[in-house]
């Protein structure tokens, strides 16, 4: 590694600052790149060059409506063909993708179970769907696999360290899917992707404090961007909000826990009221919408009490500008949202609800993949000449 301040540690820091603009914001010009990151021409034409020979940019000449006064300034994006593989684990699914560096999600694979997996079973069948994907992979850069686990993780290590409703408990889940694929793999928790994809790429653009909420087959999890920042607290085990008690009830969630957000406001009770047994992936949210009986309503306004308690301690604790819900939290807002607007407000402190948007996630479907692979394309981000070793 080259001692800090080198010329060569220079270069990558600026190719670090020029890629990471162009992949949360998209394409730019020279002259922009520029503008925002303080470097002149020549410099930001020396990178986009690095970039280009890395084979992690393409350039182009601007549009008519691009064009501005002077000489027109050429436009930058990223190459779709380096590329992460992103696996997202749930009790009842397994999605795999591929998702290009551009944000285009190339592919999306669903397995489905007819009982819940182990972490062997799970290595297992994403070592044979992504060696099945191998056609597809040639004349693409792979640069690693992330995986979003709905439990706690130890991302330092890969180790899932447990992981409730997948019953796993310290699972060596980096190091197994390594050896298995060959690939370098990295694994967080799915919550806190997702608010790092949603901040990055969705309805938390461009604010600096949002919460994320997410309701699952695996229970409700979420994540704190807080300055830009994820809150990971001492162990990355930050943002558990599906375990907030909420009430007074007896019912217990995945950890035991009595009367929490996880164990009141499940998709499993939503089903029950709906009648199913089960559900295709992707069609609960549109089937619960589209039920207004009055035990559906009954039951969907009990659970969005207890959500609005939690959203509104959530408020009162981080004051965000931002509360994305996502999953089938994000159907009960649409279902009633005015209802749910009123259940935050009455436990909200009123100076810290005055700015605050309550709102769907933008990336819909696409968050985890985008967010398991932002994980993936991480140490690129931090150092894209380390694409050519």
């Amino acid at each position: 590694m080259m001692p800090v301040g080198t010329t060569e540690d220079v270069r990558r820091a600026n190719l670090a600052a020029i890629l990471g603009l162009l992949y949360r914001n998209g394409p730019a010009s020279r002259a922009s790149l520029g503008r925002i990151t303080g470097r002149n021409r020549s410099t930001i034409a020396r990178l986009v060059t690095d970039l280009v020979e890395l084979r992690l940019a393409d350039e182009r000449e601007p549009e008519l409506e691009e064009r501005r006064v002077g000489r027109p300034s050429p436009v930058v994006s990223l190459r779709p063909e380096a590329t992460a593989i992103a696996i997202n684990p749930e009790i009842d699914v397994l999605t795999i993708g591929l998702v290009g560096l551009d944000g285009t999600v190339r592919r999306v694979v669903r397995h489905e179970y007819d009982r819940i997996p182990t972490a062997a079973e799970v290595t297992s069948i994403s070592a044979a769907v992504i060696a099945g994907m191998q056609v597809e992979l040639e004349g693409l850069l792979v640069v690693g696999i992330g995986v979003a686990v709905p439990g706690q993780v130890q991302t330092a290590t890969g180790v899932v360290r447990n992981a409730p409703h997948l019953a796993w408990t310290d699972e060596p889940m980096a190091e197994q899917l390594s050896k298995a694929t060959g690939y370098r793999v990295s694994v967080a928790n799915d919550a806190a992707l997702g608010a790092l994809a949603e901040h990055d790429f969705g309805a938390g653009r461009c604010c600096e404090h949002l919460i994320y909420l997410n309701g699952g087959a695996s229970g409700i999890g979420g994540g704190v961007i807080s300055s830009g920042r994820l809150l990971g607290g001492t162990s990355g085990h930050a943002g558990e909000f599906g375990h907030i008690r909420v009430s007074s009830s007896s019912v217990e969630d995945s950890a035991g826990i009595v009367g929490t957000l996880e164990a009141e406001v499940s998709r499993f009770a939503l089903q029950e009221a709906l009648g199913l047994s089960r559900v295709e992936p992707g069609t609960f949210n549109k089937l619960l919408l589209a039920n207004r009986t009055k035990e559906v309503t009954s039951v969907v306004h009990r659970q969005l009490e207890h959500l609005g308690s939690a959203v509104a301690t959530a408020i009162n604790l981080f004051d965000p500008q931002v509360i994305a819900l996502g999953g089938f939290l994000a159907a009960l807002q649409a279902y009633d949202q005015q209802f749910l607007a009123e259940q935050v407000a009455s436990s909200a402190l009123a100076p810290s609800l005055e700015d605050v948007r309550i709102t769907a996630t933008e990336l819909g479907e696409d968050l985890l993949m985008i967010g398991a692979a932002r994980l993936a394309f991480a140490p690129l981000l931090a150092d894209p000449a380390s694409i050519s070793r």
